[in-house]
Protein backbone atom coordinates (compact mmCIF):
# COMPACT_ATOMS: atom_id res chain seq x y z
CA UNK A 1 0.00 0.00 0.00
CA UNK A 2 3.05 2.29 -0.13
CA UNK A 3 2.62 5.32 -2.36
CA UNK A 4 4.79 7.96 -3.97
CA UNK A 5 5.09 11.20 -1.97
CA UNK A 6 4.27 13.02 -5.22
CA UNK A 7 1.07 11.08 -5.92
CA UNK A 8 -2.18 13.00 -6.24
CA UNK A 9 -3.82 13.28 -2.80
CA UNK A 10 -6.72 10.89 -2.32
CA UNK A 11 -7.54 11.91 1.26
CA UNK A 12 -7.97 15.18 3.09
CA UNK A 13 -8.17 16.11 6.77
CA UNK A 14 -9.89 19.46 7.35
CA UNK A 15 -9.74 21.15 10.76
CA UNK A 16 -12.39 23.55 12.03
CA UNK A 17 -9.82 26.38 12.05
CA UNK A 18 -9.38 25.96 8.28
CA UNK A 19 -6.11 24.00 8.37
CA UNK A 20 -5.91 21.34 5.66
CA UNK A 21 -3.77 18.20 5.60
CA UNK A 22 -3.57 16.19 2.37
CA UNK A 23 -2.45 12.57 2.06
CA UNK A 24 -3.22 9.18 0.60
CA UNK A 25 -6.42 7.46 1.65
CA UNK A 26 -6.88 3.83 2.60
CA UNK A 27 -9.67 1.87 4.20
CA UNK A 28 -13.21 2.99 3.43
CA UNK A 29 -14.16 5.92 1.21
CA UNK A 30 -16.42 8.80 2.13
CA UNK A 31 -16.42 11.47 4.86
CA UNK A 32 -16.44 11.20 8.65
CA UNK A 33 -16.60 13.98 11.24
CA UNK A 34 -15.21 13.67 14.77
CA UNK A 35 -12.89 15.05 17.42
CA UNK A 36 -9.19 14.54 16.66
CA UNK A 37 -6.79 13.16 19.27
CA UNK A 38 -3.31 11.66 19.17
CA UNK A 39 -1.99 8.42 20.65
CA UNK A 40 1.71 7.88 21.44
CA UNK A 41 1.63 4.07 21.75
CA UNK A 42 4.24 2.20 19.69
CA UNK A 43 2.13 -0.95 19.42
CA UNK A 44 -1.52 -1.96 19.54
CA UNK A 45 -3.17 0.05 16.76
CA UNK A 46 -5.81 -2.66 16.37
CA UNK A 47 -6.68 -2.61 20.08
CA UNK A 48 -6.84 1.18 19.94
CA UNK A 49 -9.15 1.26 16.93
CA UNK A 50 -11.51 -1.25 18.58
CA UNK A 51 -11.50 0.45 22.00
CA UNK A 52 -15.06 1.76 22.62
CA UNK A 53 -13.59 4.71 24.53
CA UNK A 54 -12.62 6.18 21.12
CA UNK A 55 -16.21 6.58 19.92
CA UNK A 56 -16.59 9.97 18.28
CA UNK A 57 -12.84 10.37 17.76
CA UNK A 58 -10.29 10.09 14.95
CA UNK A 59 -6.90 8.90 16.16
CA UNK A 60 -3.58 10.36 15.02
CA UNK A 61 -0.81 7.81 15.63
CA UNK A 62 2.50 9.47 16.50
CA UNK A 63 4.41 6.20 15.88
CA UNK A 64 5.01 5.94 12.11
CA UNK A 65 4.94 2.16 11.63
CA UNK A 66 1.19 1.54 11.74
CA UNK A 67 -0.20 -1.46 9.87
CA UNK A 68 3.06 -3.34 9.38
CA UNK A 69 1.93 -6.35 11.45
CA UNK A 70 -1.56 -6.53 9.95
CA UNK A 71 -4.62 -7.43 11.99
CA UNK A 72 -6.03 -10.62 13.49
CA UNK A 73 -9.26 -11.61 15.27
CA UNK A 74 -7.60 -12.20 18.66
CA UNK A 75 -6.58 -8.57 19.13
CA UNK A 76 -10.01 -6.99 18.73
CA UNK A 77 -11.27 -5.32 21.91
CA UNK A 78 -14.79 -5.27 20.46
CA UNK A 79 -16.36 -6.95 17.46
CA UNK A 80 -15.90 -3.90 15.20
CA UNK A 81 -13.70 -0.77 15.15
CA UNK A 82 -15.21 2.06 17.18
CA UNK A 83 -12.81 4.93 16.45
CA UNK A 84 -14.14 6.99 13.55
CA UNK A 85 -10.89 6.99 11.59
CA UNK A 86 -7.10 7.07 11.73
CA UNK A 87 -4.26 9.37 10.68
CA UNK A 88 -0.73 8.00 10.12
CA UNK A 89 2.67 9.24 8.98
CA UNK A 90 3.47 6.49 6.49
CA UNK A 91 1.13 4.38 4.41
CA UNK A 92 0.97 0.80 5.75
CA UNK A 93 3.36 -1.64 4.14
CA UNK A 94 2.44 -5.25 3.45
CA UNK A 95 1.78 -7.06 6.73
CA UNK A 96 4.68 -9.12 8.02
CA UNK A 97 3.79 -11.08 11.14
CA UNK A 98 2.97 -14.73 11.81
CA UNK A 99 -0.29 -13.74 13.53
CA UNK A 100 -1.54 -11.51 10.69
CA UNK A 101 -4.82 -12.65 9.16
CA UNK A 102 -5.63 -9.52 7.12
CA UNK A 103 -4.14 -6.27 5.86
CA UNK A 104 -5.02 -3.16 7.89
CA UNK A 105 -6.44 -1.33 4.86
CA UNK A 106 -8.71 -4.22 3.91
CA UNK A 107 -9.86 -4.57 7.51
CA UNK A 108 -10.75 -0.86 7.74
CA UNK A 109 -12.48 -0.89 4.36
CA UNK A 110 -14.67 -3.86 5.28
CA UNK A 111 -15.69 -2.08 8.48
CA UNK A 112 -16.38 1.36 7.08
CA UNK A 113 -13.47 3.21 8.68
CA UNK A 114 -11.54 5.91 6.82
CA UNK A 115 -7.77 6.39 7.14
CA UNK A 116 -5.22 8.83 5.75
CA UNK A 117 -1.47 8.29 5.36
CA UNK A 118 1.40 10.56 4.38
CA UNK A 119 0.49 13.23 6.94
CA UNK A 120 2.99 15.24 8.98
CA UNK A 121 1.79 13.77 12.28
CA UNK A 122 4.38 15.70 14.32
CA UNK A 123 2.99 19.00 13.09
CA UNK A 124 -0.56 17.78 13.65
CA UNK A 125 0.24 16.58 17.17
CA UNK A 126 1.83 19.91 18.08
CA UNK A 127 -1.31 21.67 16.88
CA UNK A 128 -3.50 19.43 19.05
CA UNK A 129 -1.30 20.01 22.11
CA UNK A 130 -1.25 23.78 21.65
CA UNK A 131 -4.84 24.41 20.58
CA UNK A 132 -6.74 21.49 22.11
CA UNK A 133 -8.44 18.54 20.44
CA UNK A 134 -9.94 20.01 17.24
CA UNK A 135 -13.12 19.09 15.42
CA UNK A 136 -12.26 17.67 12.00
CA UNK A 137 -13.67 16.19 8.83
CA UNK A 138 -11.75 13.32 7.20
CA UNK A 139 -12.47 12.53 3.54
CA UNK A 140 -11.22 9.71 1.29
CA UNK A 141 -11.93 9.91 -2.44
CA UNK A 142 -9.84 7.76 -4.84
CA UNK A 143 -10.33 10.44 -7.51
CA UNK A 144 -9.03 13.17 -5.22
CA UNK A 145 -12.05 15.44 -5.56
CA UNK A 146 -12.62 17.46 -2.38
CA UNK A 147 -14.90 20.38 -1.55
CA UNK A 148 -12.65 22.04 1.02
CA UNK A 149 -15.22 24.64 2.02
CA UNK A 150 -17.81 21.96 2.70
CA UNK A 151 -15.34 19.85 4.72
CA UNK A 152 -14.35 22.79 6.91
CA UNK A 153 -18.04 23.61 7.41
CA UNK A 154 -18.72 20.02 8.49
CA UNK A 155 -15.86 20.21 10.99
CA UNK A 156 -17.18 23.48 12.41
CA UNK A 157 -20.69 22.07 12.68
CA UNK A 158 -19.57 19.10 14.78
CA UNK A 159 -21.03 19.51 18.27
CA UNK A 160 -18.10 17.93 20.10
CA UNK A 161 -18.04 15.42 22.95
CA UNK A 162 -19.03 17.69 25.84
CA UNK A 163 -22.55 16.86 26.98
CA UNK A 164 -22.60 13.74 24.79
CA UNK A 165 -23.62 10.36 26.20
CA UNK A 166 -21.91 7.81 23.97
CA UNK A 167 -22.08 4.88 26.38
CA UNK A 168 -25.59 4.07 25.14
CA UNK A 169 -24.19 3.67 21.62
CA UNK A 170 -21.41 1.21 22.50
CA UNK A 171 -22.91 -0.79 25.37
CA UNK A 172 -24.16 -4.35 24.97
CA UNK A 173 -27.79 -4.87 23.95
CA UNK A 174 -28.40 -7.51 26.61
CA UNK A 175 -26.59 -9.18 29.49
CA UNK A 176 -24.08 -11.99 28.97
CA UNK A 177 -21.58 -14.12 30.87
CA UNK A 178 -17.80 -13.89 30.44
CA UNK A 179 -15.24 -16.54 31.44
CA UNK A 180 -12.36 -16.10 28.96
CA UNK A 181 -9.03 -15.32 30.67
CA UNK A 182 -5.93 -13.43 29.54
CA UNK A 183 -3.85 -14.77 26.67
CA UNK A 184 -0.92 -16.92 27.79
CA UNK A 185 1.64 -18.93 25.90
CA UNK A 186 1.27 -21.62 24.61
CA UNK A 187 -2.48 -22.15 25.05
CA UNK A 188 -3.72 -18.69 24.12
CA UNK A 189 -7.07 -17.77 25.68
CA UNK A 190 -8.38 -20.28 28.21
CA UNK A 191 -11.57 -20.42 30.29
CA UNK A 192 -12.04 -19.71 33.98
CA UNK A 193 -13.34 -23.02 35.34
CA UNK A 194 -13.09 -22.41 39.11
CA UNK A 195 -14.28 -18.85 39.83
CA UNK A 196 -14.28 -17.65 43.42
CA UNK A 197 -16.17 -14.38 43.08
CA UNK A 198 -19.42 -13.35 41.40
CA UNK A 199 -18.97 -9.98 39.68
CA UNK A 200 -21.43 -7.80 37.81
CA UNK A 201 -19.71 -5.59 35.22
CA UNK A 202 -21.52 -2.49 33.97
CA UNK A 203 -20.71 -2.09 30.28
CA UNK A 204 -20.19 1.57 29.39
CA UNK A 205 -17.91 0.45 26.56
CA UNK A 206 -16.02 -2.43 28.14
CA UNK A 207 -12.85 -3.75 26.51
CA UNK A 208 -12.55 -7.50 26.24
CA UNK A 209 -9.17 -7.63 27.97
CA UNK A 210 -10.61 -5.94 31.05
CA UNK A 211 -13.16 -8.73 31.30
CA UNK A 212 -10.35 -11.27 30.75
CA UNK A 213 -8.39 -9.71 33.60
CA UNK A 214 -11.41 -10.05 35.88
CA UNK A 215 -11.80 -13.70 34.88
CA UNK A 216 -8.08 -14.30 35.44
CA UNK A 217 -8.47 -12.85 38.95
CA UNK A 218 -10.99 -15.59 39.73
CA UNK A 219 -14.21 -13.81 38.81
CA UNK A 220 -17.42 -15.21 37.34
CA UNK A 221 -18.43 -12.15 35.30
CA UNK A 222 -21.94 -11.14 34.27
CA UNK A 223 -21.99 -8.10 31.99
CA UNK A 224 -25.00 -5.78 32.10
CA UNK A 225 -25.90 -2.87 29.77
CA UNK A 226 -24.98 0.68 30.75
CA UNK A 227 -28.59 1.51 31.60
CA UNK A 228 -29.03 -1.33 34.09
CA UNK A 229 -30.66 -0.30 37.35
CA UNK A 230 -29.33 -0.93 40.83
CA UNK A 231 -32.12 -3.44 41.35
CA UNK A 232 -31.03 -5.37 38.25
CA UNK A 233 -27.43 -5.36 39.45
CA UNK A 234 -28.24 -6.50 42.98
CA UNK A 235 -30.59 -9.21 41.69
CA UNK A 236 -27.44 -11.15 40.70
CA UNK A 237 -26.26 -11.04 44.33
CA UNK A 238 -22.75 -10.02 43.31
CA UNK A 239 -19.67 -10.22 45.50
CA UNK A 240 -18.44 -7.11 43.73
CA UNK A 241 -19.42 -4.60 41.04
CA UNK A 242 -17.17 -3.38 38.23
CA UNK A 243 -17.67 -0.08 36.36
CA UNK A 244 -16.10 -0.22 32.90
CA UNK A 245 -14.34 2.22 30.62
CA UNK A 246 -16.29 4.03 27.92
CA UNK A 247 -16.57 7.13 25.70
CA UNK A 248 -18.19 10.53 25.88
CA UNK A 249 -18.88 13.01 28.65
CA UNK A 250 -19.09 11.32 32.08
CA UNK A 251 -21.55 13.93 33.28
CA UNK A 252 -23.94 13.00 30.46
CA UNK A 253 -23.69 9.27 31.08
CA UNK A 254 -23.88 9.98 34.78
CA UNK A 255 -27.43 11.28 34.47
CA UNK A 256 -28.63 7.68 34.66
CA UNK A 257 -25.50 5.88 35.92
CA UNK A 258 -24.74 8.06 38.96
CA UNK A 259 -28.07 7.43 40.75
CA UNK A 260 -27.53 3.69 40.22
CA UNK A 261 -23.99 3.89 41.62
CA UNK A 262 -25.20 5.91 44.61
CA UNK A 263 -27.66 3.13 45.45
CA UNK A 264 -24.86 0.54 45.25
CA UNK A 265 -22.74 2.68 47.58
CA UNK A 266 -25.47 2.36 50.20
CA UNK A 267 -24.80 -1.39 50.44
CA UNK A 268 -22.39 -2.07 53.30
CA UNK A 269 -18.96 -3.29 52.23
CA UNK A 270 -19.92 -4.07 48.63
CA UNK A 271 -16.61 -3.88 46.71
CA UNK A 272 -16.77 -1.55 43.71
CA UNK A 273 -13.97 -1.12 41.16
CA UNK A 274 -14.02 1.41 38.31
CA UNK A 275 -11.76 2.08 35.32
CA UNK A 276 -11.62 5.19 33.09
CA UNK A 277 -15.23 6.34 32.54
CA UNK A 278 -16.18 4.08 35.46
CA UNK A 279 -13.67 5.99 37.61
CA UNK A 280 -15.14 9.31 36.54
CA UNK A 281 -18.72 8.28 37.24
CA UNK A 282 -17.79 6.83 40.63
CA UNK A 283 -16.21 10.20 41.42
CA UNK A 284 -19.40 11.97 40.36
CA UNK A 285 -21.45 9.65 42.56
CA UNK A 286 -19.18 10.50 45.50
CA UNK A 287 -19.68 14.23 45.00
CA UNK A 288 -16.69 15.24 42.85
CA UNK A 289 -16.71 16.94 39.43
CA UNK A 290 -15.22 16.12 36.03
CA UNK A 291 -13.68 18.51 33.49
CA UNK A 292 -12.87 18.39 29.75
CA UNK A 293 -9.11 18.24 29.18
CA UNK A 294 -7.25 20.29 26.57
CA UNK A 295 -6.11 17.27 24.56
CA UNK A 296 -6.51 14.33 26.92
CA UNK A 297 -4.19 11.44 27.68
CA UNK A 298 -3.83 8.78 24.98
CA UNK A 299 -0.86 6.43 25.02
CA UNK A 300 0.87 3.44 26.57
CA UNK A 301 3.74 5.21 28.32
CA UNK A 302 2.13 7.44 30.96
CA UNK A 303 3.84 7.49 34.39
CA UNK A 304 1.46 7.30 37.32
CA UNK A 305 2.34 7.29 41.00
CA UNK A 306 0.38 5.01 43.31
CA UNK A 307 0.32 6.72 46.71
CA UNK A 308 -0.82 3.49 48.38
CA UNK A 309 2.41 1.68 47.44
CA UNK A 310 4.78 4.56 46.71
CA UNK A 311 5.59 3.05 43.32
CA UNK A 312 5.58 4.66 39.91
CA UNK A 313 3.88 2.64 37.18
CA UNK A 314 4.00 3.07 33.41
CA UNK A 315 0.39 2.89 32.30
CA UNK A 316 -1.92 2.89 29.31
CA UNK A 317 -4.35 5.81 29.10
CA UNK A 318 -7.22 6.93 26.94
CA UNK A 319 -9.38 9.74 28.27
CA UNK A 320 -10.37 13.26 27.31
CA UNK A 321 -12.11 14.11 30.60
CA UNK A 322 -10.56 14.09 34.07
CA UNK A 323 -11.72 14.05 37.68
CA UNK A 324 -11.05 17.26 39.61
CA UNK A 325 -9.44 15.98 42.82
CA UNK A 326 -9.93 19.40 44.44
CA UNK A 327 -13.64 18.57 44.63
CA UNK A 328 -13.21 15.31 46.57
CA UNK A 329 -15.23 15.14 49.79
CA UNK A 330 -13.45 14.23 53.05
CA UNK A 331 -14.51 10.59 52.70
CA UNK A 332 -12.48 10.17 49.49
CA UNK A 333 -8.70 9.75 49.22
CA UNK A 334 -6.65 10.38 46.08
CA UNK A 335 -4.62 7.22 45.36
CA UNK A 336 -2.99 7.81 41.96
CA UNK A 337 -1.71 10.87 40.14
CA UNK A 338 -0.28 11.49 36.66
CA UNK A 339 3.39 12.46 36.72
CA UNK A 340 2.92 14.21 33.37
CA UNK A 341 0.52 16.91 34.55
CA UNK A 342 -0.54 16.09 38.12
CA UNK A 343 -4.10 15.19 37.13
CA UNK A 344 -6.03 12.69 39.19
CA UNK A 345 -5.68 9.03 38.23
CA UNK A 346 -7.25 7.17 41.14
CA UNK A 347 -9.41 7.33 44.26
CA UNK A 348 -10.73 5.21 47.08
CA UNK A 349 -13.19 5.53 49.91
CA UNK A 350 -11.34 5.73 53.22
CA UNK A 351 -13.61 3.30 55.04
CA UNK A 352 -15.07 1.09 52.28
CA UNK A 353 -13.74 -1.38 49.65
CA UNK A 354 -14.49 1.08 46.85
CA UNK A 355 -11.80 2.31 44.47
CA UNK A 356 -11.14 3.29 40.87
CA UNK A 357 -8.39 4.39 38.48
CA UNK A 358 -8.28 6.62 35.43
CA UNK A 359 -5.73 4.56 33.51
CA UNK A 360 -6.18 1.14 31.86
CA UNK A 361 -4.64 -1.65 33.98
CA UNK A 362 -5.66 -4.36 31.49
CA UNK A 363 -2.67 -3.39 29.29
CA UNK A 364 -4.28 -3.79 25.90
CA UNK A 365 -2.23 -2.25 24.49
CA UNK A 366 0.34 -1.22 27.04
CA UNK A 367 2.49 -2.26 30.00
CA UNK A 368 1.37 -4.71 32.66
CA UNK A 369 2.46 -2.70 35.71
CA UNK A 370 -1.11 -2.28 36.98
CA UNK A 371 -2.40 -5.86 36.80
CA UNK A 372 -2.31 -5.89 40.62
CA UNK A 373 -5.46 -3.76 40.72
CA UNK A 374 -7.58 -6.71 39.63
CA UNK A 375 -6.05 -8.78 42.43
CA UNK A 376 -6.80 -5.94 44.86
CA UNK A 377 -10.44 -6.10 43.79
CA UNK A 378 -10.44 -9.88 44.31
CA UNK A 379 -8.87 -9.45 47.74
CA UNK A 380 -11.62 -7.02 48.75
CA UNK A 381 -14.25 -9.58 47.72
CA UNK A 382 -12.46 -12.36 49.61
CA UNK A 383 -12.44 -10.23 52.77
CA UNK A 384 -16.23 -9.72 52.83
Amino acid sequence: MASSPHAKPTACLALADGSIFYGQGFGATGVTVAELCFNTAMTGYQEIMTDPSYAGQIVTFTFPHVGNVGVNPDDDETAEPVAAGMVVKWMPTQASNWRAAQELGDWLSARGRIAIGGVDTRRLTRAIRQQGAPHVALAHDPEGNFDIGELVAKARAFSGLEGLDLAREVTCAQSYRWDEMRWAWPDGYTRQEAPKHKVVALDYGAKRNILRCLASAGCDVTVLPATATAEEVLAHEPDGVFLSNGPGDPAATGEYAVPMIKTLLEKDNLPIFGICLGHQMLALALGARTVKMNHGHHGANHPVKDYTTGKVEITSMNHGFAVDSQTFPDTVEETHVSLFDGSNCGLRLKDRPVFSVQHHPEASPGPQDSFYLFERFADYMSAR
